[in-house]
């Protein structure tokens, strides 16, 4: 089909992309002939036509689309028209296999009109064959497990076209050896790598190149963005139209990836592959090989005894910030593990005409050496220095405060247009939050509510008489409304907390009298407790702040989601803390202007997963006073749906009395 018949004109006579994306969107339009479950709606057809006209005239569109106006055909059928490669960027994988196994495809029948796509996940999600040679044949300890591991990985790779690990159903997630032979950037040797033209990121790569779509999401977007001058690792080809859905997640995704880390894993994965290629590639210069072998045994002895002095003279909170005299105690250690790091790469220098290998091991030296100067500095006052403590790993990190300049230098200036989308983008009817530290300067605007009718479809329960949340009995008085709730709804909520302390001792209390089956977050794998939720009658899932978005469980399983207290992120939090300090140093309110706009919009992420179609029903509860009590609660409530509230369970009995439920 010529794409501009689609507005019923006859073949040839071009009409506008928003003229275009109007008629798609129309009663009688394509999608409503097409798609059974089209039904018109004039908000996503406003959407539609504002992602449109960005597209043609370039710029910044910022478009808040509230539950059930159906954001993803908004952009996917302007991105599809418009005839441009158009990156979209999603905050999840859910999202991204949503776009690129069900709706594309769709949308591909529905207009026909022939389009591409390319859907990329981040590098350590495919197999370096270059990698996976040098380890299978190497002499690294296995087990019997292991061997058979890579057996059924050799067998995989003679026959995959992606090298994507979860085509083998039975991999385990943790495999102890895949962080050996996956295709991450820190071990990518480029266009030296003999298996280059093979290898499956440059496929995927290549492909991308040359489709219309190109599906990602932010973790890869960002990644890709912070290695972008670096000769390695980049795999998004270059995109200048850019959709960018979930935009609420952004900030924190590009701080983790746009800052610098060390940690044991990082110095036991160089000192792992570095071992490795010296066994390989330096059999004929044996003198070689004994000076980087002793180098290598140099920095595991002081990897050990830093990190060992990290765990004795630091805190012990699981992140805590850092200044010059926090590290005093464990600089001299970790001077001289540094120094270790970059005789390393003096030793490997010379030796890299011998392999390719060995030029990216001196690479990786060098970067790890830096940063490792760079961490125990704590002096750029652009960044936060803390020690993060994560299973047994310690890692030393310094991040970005404020990555709104990052963001606007490496993501939006380098498109001609980009649409920001998400359904929680706007705090009190304003976009102002979101574009400070979005870097976002100038913008078209469009906020949509949500189609649903909460007036009717849910009530908002607000306890009368709940203590304040520091309070010694907020947990007892919380257990008996949530038992109260879930014996009014018969099971059926997610109940999610601010943190994991206030879930144990809530689902301590409730655990011996509960009628229904409780899931409790961290006793399986989280798709493991969606799918037994959807698929027990009656069950109630205890969960923090994974489960506040992302999820949706649609009809009768959830009719209830119940939240502790108002999700403010914890001060003493070291990213927190210092963006707190930067707003003050600039003469701004760091409660007002950025806990309490953060904190909303993370309450209407967990409110959100309620109501998810228009024959939905249910209660939304808050258990903290504050909500009535203080005055930046009306904050709060001025930003939730328009749910009726109540102050007592039986009139949440009544409600769902009157439902039918």
């Amino acid at each position: 089909m010529d794409r501009s018949q689609l507005d019923g004109g006859p073949p040839g006579l071009a009409s506008s992309l928003p003229e275009q994306v109007d008629s798609a969107f129309a009663s009688d339009g394509v999608l409503s002939q097409a798609l059974p479950a089209f039904e018109a709606r004039d908000s996503q057809r406003r959407m539609a036509v504002g992602v449109a006209e960005i597209f043609e005239c370039g710029g910044v569109l910022i478009a808040e689309a509230g539950t059930g106006i159906g954001k993803t055909l908004a952009y996917l059928v302007p991105a599809i028209l418009s005839g441009h490669r158009v990156l979209v960027s999603t905050g999840t994988k859910q999202l991204q296999d949503q776009i690129y196994y069900k709706d594309l495809p769709a949308l591909r029948d529905a207009l026909q009109t022939a389009f591409t796509a390319t859907y990329m996940k981040g590098r350590g999600n495919y197999l370096c064959l270059h990698r996976f040679d040098a380890y299978r044949t190497g002499d690294a300890l296995r087990t019997a497990t292991d061997e058979g591991y890579l057996d059924d990985i050799r067998e995989w790779a003679r026959q995959t076209e992606t090298g994507d690990r979860t085509e083998i159903e039975d991999l385990p997630d943790e495999l102890p050896f895949w962080g050996d032979i996956s295709a991450t950037s820190e071990n990518c040797v480029g266009t030296d790598c003999p298996q280059y033209d093979e290898c499956f990121v440059t496929k995927m790569r290549r492909q991308a190149a040359e489709s219309d779509l190109v599906i990602v999401n932010h973790h890869l977007l960002c990644a890709d963005a912070a290695v972008r001058q670096s000769a390695y690792g980049e795999v998004i080809p270059a995109c200048h139209y850019a959709v960018i859905d979930e935009a609420h997640q952004l900030e924190d995704v590009a701080t983790q990836y746009f800052g610098v880390s060390v940690s044991t894993y990082r110095l036991e994965r160089l000192v792992g592959d570095t071992t490795r290629y010296l066994d390989r590639d330096l059999t004929e210069t044996p003198e070689a090989a004994d000076r980087a072998r002793a180098g290598l045994d140099g920095i595991e002895r002081l990897s050990v005894l830093f990190f060992g002095a990290v765990q004795r003279h630091l805190p012990t909170a699981d992140r805590t910030r850092l200044d010059a005299d926090a590290l005093a105690p464990v600089m001299e250690l970790g001077r001289q593990l540094a120094g270790a790091v970059r005789a390393l790469e003096d030793t490997l220098a010379p030796l890299a005409d011998q392999s390719e290998d060995l030029r990216s091991l001196a690479r990786r030296a060098r970067e790890l050496a830096e940063h490792i100067d760079f961490v125990l500095g704590t002096a750029d006052v652009g960044f936060v220095y803390f020690l993060e403590r994560r299973g047994r790993g310690l890692f030393l990190r310094a991040s970005p405060v404020d990555v709104s300049s990052i963001i606007r230098e490496l993501l939006l200036e380098r498109m001609q247009a980009t649409v920001l989308t998400s359904a929680t983008l706007a705090v009190e009817e304003s976009f102002e939050y979101q574009r400070s530290r979005l870097g976002i300067r100038h913008a078209a605007e469009l906020r949509l509510a949500s189609e649903f009718d909460y007036a009717n479809q849910t009530v908002l329960f607000l306890p009368a008489d709940m203590p304040e949340p520091r309070a010694p009995d907020f947990t007892r008085c919380a257990a008996h409304y949530v038992t109260a709730l879930l014996e009014a709804t018969q099971g059926r909520a997610f109940v999610l907390f601010t943190s994991y302390a206030n879930l144990r001792q809530v689902h301590q209390l409730i655990a011996p009298h509960s009628r229904f089956p409780l899931l409790v977050q961290g006793t399986a794998p989280r798709s493991v407790l969606l799918r037994n939720f959807r698929a027990t009658p009656n069950a109630v899932l205890l969960a923090t702040s994974s489960f506040w978005q992302g999820v949706d469980v649609a009809g009768d399983a959830l009719s209830c989601v119940i939240i502790d207290k108002l999700p403010f992120t914890p001060p003493g939090d070291p990213i927190t803390a210092a963006r707190m300090d930067s707003i003050a140093r600039d003469g701004g309110s760091p409660f007002s202007d950025y806990q309490v706009p953060l904190a909303i919009l993370t309450l209407l992420q967990g409110v959100g997963r309620l109501i998810r179609h228009r024959q939905d029903r249910g209660v939304l509860s808050i258990l903290d006073p504050r909500m009535l009590t203080k005055a930046y609660g009306r904050r709060f409530l001025a930003s939730l749906p328009p749910s009726p509230i109540v102050r007592e369970v039986d009139a949440v009995q009544a409600f769902l009395a009157r439902k039918g439920m």
